[in-house]
């Protein structure tokens, strides 16, 4: 039998591979302003035995001061998981299941059969197809219309889920959102040939992300590649890990790049990263709405994207950024030659960028919105939730 003399408990729960992506950051945030706001959260997640990536996951969150319930994930259909859930949600008297994929959103149907709860989900988008996950995707998009509320982090995912039966009075878009504390401007490029021995005069480009396939970095490759050959002393920085390393090694040694273009691997501190560059490309096929742009821009990092999902909603073309048509080398290019050559562009972008995330994606409005859909499914009364927002504006 549930308390009710202590605070809701809404339990975070997500599978990753790795150190997993921008949902992460969301994640990991949401425990310490989730209490301004008179809730208790705990995170669970699902990972694969033996995966390394997952430790650095681990670090990240100890970081945001958020502690991580692992869960080994062992098959496609691991009832193991089922039982090991519900014992959390007893244990933790959970009151909110949040899911964050499509297989925690299967597993709180099935836990809610055993412990009472309601059920909230955040769409972060479909975007690894593979003919596994179209199953899993199109299994996904038939159980969302039976969770009590749906979180679409895009324009374009929040339309896909009204497609799919989602009434509209049961989802909300919130968009991705980040904390600009944390993220500001830095005050200059010192560290970036310490730390990533970049030549102090060459022009730096970064990327981030999942090296596979939807993230286009084999176009951002060639785009380099064609700069370099005009004479452009630039380089290219990307960091992540993931199944396209290999197939992105060989491009760059075959294209004689291997001065000009540096695999970061998985790292750990985004901060300097965004320091050290001097733009910033998102080259994606498919997206959501990426944490990854949100932080460059919050830096001052002026970005070229592809006009993908909800980058547009994101990115005003030509004032907060550049957009262009995903898998277009000659664009990307022509953008990139743009930024290289005006500096009053680069500052422009940079200076409008910041602006649009301190006005529209705070992460602690963004949890004010959060919270109300939570109060909303519980049914808390307007005491509850004016108690809430008491407690968030004295800091307790």
């Amino acid at each position: 039998m549930k308390r009710t003399d202590e605070f809701p408990m809404v339990l975070h729960a997500r599978g990753i591979t790795g150190a997993g992506g921008g949902p992460e950051k969301t994640i990991a945030n949401s425990p310490r302003f989730l209490s301004q706001f008179g809730y208790r959260c705990v995170c669970a997640y699902m990972h694969p035995p033996g995966d390394p990536g997952f430790d650095l996951f681990l670090k990240k969150a100890q970081q945001a001061g958020t502690d991580i319930i692992e869960l080994l994930d062992r098959k496609p259909l691991d009832f193991a998981l089922i039982r090991q859930y519900v014992q959390l949600c007893k244990m933790h008297q959970v009151d909110i299941w949040h899911a964050h994929d499509y297989k925690t959103d299967v597993l709180g149907l099935l836990v809610r059969r055993f412990w009472p709860m309601k059920l909230v989900t955040t769409v972060h988008g479909w975007v690894q197809i593979t003919p596994r996950t179209k199953i899993y995707y199109a299994i996904d998009r038939r159980i969302l219309r039976f969770y009590q509320h749906v979180i679409a982090v895009s324009d374009d995912l929040h339309d896909e889920c009204l497609q799919y039966g989602v009434k509209k009075q049961r989802l909300t878009l919130i968009r991705n959102a980040i904390d600009t504390l944390q993220f500001r401007p830095s005050e200059g490029k010192d560290q970036r040939q310490s730390l990533f021995a970049v030549p102090e005069e060459s022009f730096v480009i970064g990327a981030v992300g999942r090296l596979s396939p939807e993230k286009g970095f084999d176009v951002l490759i060639h785009c380099v590649d064609q700069l370099v050959r005009r004479g452009r002393n630039v380089h290219l920085l990307i960091a992540g890990e993931g199944p396209e390393r290999e197939t992105l090694r060989s491009q760059i040694e075959s294209l004689g790049l291997q001065n000009s273009i540096t695999l970061l691997g998985q790292i750990s501190e985004m901060i300097p990263l965004f320091s050290s560059l001097d733009t910033f490309v998102l080259s994606s096929y498919r997206e959501g709405l990426p944490n990854v742009v949100l932080e460059a821009m919050a830096m001052k990092v002026p970005v070229v994207s592809t006009r993908v999902a909800g980058i547009p909603h994101l990115i005003t073309d030509e004032q907060s950024g550049l957009l262009i048509d995903a898998g277009s080398v000659e664009q990307l290019t022509r953008a990139l030659e743009r930024v290289l050559d005006s500096p009053e562009l680069r500052e422009s972008m940079a200076s409008n960028g910041r602006q649009v995330i301190e006005r529209e994606f705070d992460f602690a409005n963004r949890m004010r919105r959060v919270v109300g859909i939570y109060d909303k499914v519980l049914g808390r009364n307007d005491n509850a939730v004016g108690a809430s927002v008491c407690v968030a504006s004295r800091g307790e």
